[in-house]
């Protein structure tokens, strides 16, 4: 059983990271960051309705609290979509994938603030080796860095605040749910939101264009549908540390995807940055535990 949760959290994981790949091939013909949102969660909410009609799932035994509680964690995936896509508009897809990846420190915040339980000395050495990691990822000490737009930057580091509260809250709310009405109920939140954000861009939503579903349906599957999916089939039959050390690899795949797809260049000293931050991974979430045999 832990072999099965480890291929599909590892599944999982991988399929998040080739999401570049639609989004800027989506941004290269010409569609907007609205378009391609709304079409992304439109697909992604039939169907995941569509499976959970199909399996007969109810409803039943989740209170009306809860329903409000999952679709609004769902709020988090919309929101990660627009900042971390919108941050594509203005920067290489390996560079929005690590400022999306600031999530490992920022989620260490969160914990602190919402279960007032306060960073240990690993959780520290842990941001400091992410932080070094970022500094070399992102090209900082050639100067490059500071010559993309600022937005494009922005954006990014919000996608990680708006990913890290995805992966605390979605941990606290209706656990024992079934997977793909979960799934179905936090997709909801996410198409609410979106429609929200995006209200100018539905009066002239080509929505029979058939480029824009296909590259809609592409993101919704890699970003949407098997990510969710995956990891709430093999999260509990793994540990919690196991599956968000095994969710780095999602990092590796968007930049090698990046580089072979979308012909952007990673030079060796940023590959050592983007091996420093799934390093920092790695401590986070062994070092507790190796401290205590120790």
């Amino acid at each position: 059983m832990k072999i099965k949760g480890i291929i599909l959290v590892l599944i999982g994981a991988a399929s998040f990271g080739l999401t570049p790949i639609f989004v800027k091939t989506g941004f290269r013909q010409g569609y907007s960051l609205g378009e391609i949102n709304i079409i992304q969660m439109i697909f992604a909410f039939i169907v995941l309705l569509a499976l959970s009609l199909f399996k007969q799932l109810s409803m039943r035994g989740l209170s009306r609290k809860d329903v409000w509680k999952v679709m609004g964690t769902g709020t988090s995936v919309g929101l990660t979509s627009v900042f971390y896509y919108g941050a594509m508009q203005f920067l290489p897809a390996s560079l929005a994938i690590i400022l999306l990846f600031q999530f490992v420190w920022i989620g260490m915040i969160y914990e602190w603030f919402f279960t007032k339980i306060k960073p240990t000395i690993i959780n520290f050495l842990s941001l400091f080796v992410t932080l070094a990691g970022v500094v070399l990822a992102s090209d900082i000490m050639s100067g490059g860095f500071f010559e993309f737009p600022p937005m494009g930057l922005l954006l990014g580091i919000l996608s990680g605040f708006s990913y890290a509260a995805f992966v605390f809250f979605s941990g606290q709310v209706a656990t024992k749910t079934h997977p793909i009405l979960r799934s179905t109920l936090m997709v909801t939140g996410s198409l609410i939101i979106i429609l929200i954000i995006f209200v100018q861009d539905l009066s002239t939503l080509p929505v029979l264009d058939g480029q824009l579903w296909t590259i809609g349906a592409g993101v919704a599957l890699v970003g949407a549908i098997i990510p969710p999916l995956f990891f709430a089939g093999g999260a509990p039959l793994i540990s919690g540390r196991l599956a968000n050390v095994l969710s780095s690899v999602e990092l590796p795949v968007a930049i090698v995807s990046a580089m072979l797809i979308l012909s952007e260049s990673v030079s060796f000293i940023q590959w050592i940055g983007v091996l420093l931050i799934i390093a920092a991974i790695l401590i986070n979430e062994s070092g507790e535990k190796l401290t205590k045999k120790l």
